[in-house]
């Protein structure tokens, strides 16, 4: 099988048409429940061609770095949604990330799915890695994104109570590199339907992100060349009109 080229995709990008999420399914119900919230999202449509690049479970000594000096080539910024417990291990790329203009969210302190059942739980995790983030970077955490993308009333009420807006993904923006499928087709899934908006979900640790790296700089360079730029989550929000005041603390 010959391999998929960069051009190949790139001809892609200009010939897909764009695919519409089915309307009035149960998922897309519940979605509209949450997004009456203000404080949940999934992507936030801009005029400007803008998307903005995430990445779960760091930071990795290996992986995270390679990211950045991506990220660096292009002066495009990101949001890291990061673990308390590797932040700890790994500090000074946490302190890299924000030095160079990238935002820091919140994905627990020590990423234990089940905690998300818990109210309780759950708000000692977010409160343990807000104090870490604030910490290395000096600025307290606003976002948050659920273990595995799951989210229930407690866990997003859980989420508001703390002054956080929950950060979901755009459907169509789930790239699967936890999968390891291959670098094009990482790319593939990202730029035949990039829409202005775009709230795109990578992984930068737990297990070889090697595919994902080499992703993420043909998916620059394929963006770029057609007028995008990456920013980070909460300018999206503020260039949307997303953002409500912040509930009472």
């Amino acid at each position: 099988m010959k391999k998929v080229t960069i051009a190949a995709i790139l001809m892609m990008f200009f010939t897909m048409n764009t695919v519409g999420l089915a309307s009035a399914t149960p998922s897309s119900v519940k979605r509209a429940k949450f997004e009456k919230t203000g404080h949940v999202f999934w992507d936030l449509p801009v005029e400007e061609k803008l998307v903005a690049f995430t990445f779960d479970d760091g930071p990795d000594p290996t992986f995270t770095p390679q990211i950045l000096d991506a990220l660096k080539k292009y002066d495009a910024k990101a949001t890291f949604f990061i673990i308390g417990e590797e932040a700890e291990r790994y500090p000074e790329i946490v302190k890299r990330q924000a030095a160079e203009g990238h935002e820091i969210g919140n994905h627990t302190y020590r990423h234990r799915f089940r905690d998300g059942y818990s109210p309780v739980l759950l708000k000692k995790e977010l409160d343990k890695n807000a104090e870490v983030i604030k910490e290395l970077t000096g600025i307290k955490p606003s976002l948050f994104r659920p273990i595995a993308g799951y989210y229930d009333k407690e866990i997003v009420d859980t989420a508001i109570e703390g002054g956080y807006n929950v950060i979901l993904w755009s459907w169509h923006q789930e790239t699967r590199d936890w999968s390891r499928p291959g670098a094009a087709k990482i790319t593939q899934n990202v730029i035949s339907d990039t829409r202005p908006g775009d709230v795109i979900i990578f992984h930068d640790a737990g297990g070889d992100r090697s595919q994902t790296v080499k992703a993420v700089e043909d998916i620059l360079a394929i963006l770029y060349k057609n007028g995008y730029q990456c920013t980070t989550v909460s300018d999206l929000l503020y260039r949307s009109n997303s953002l409500l005041p912040a509930p009472l603390r």
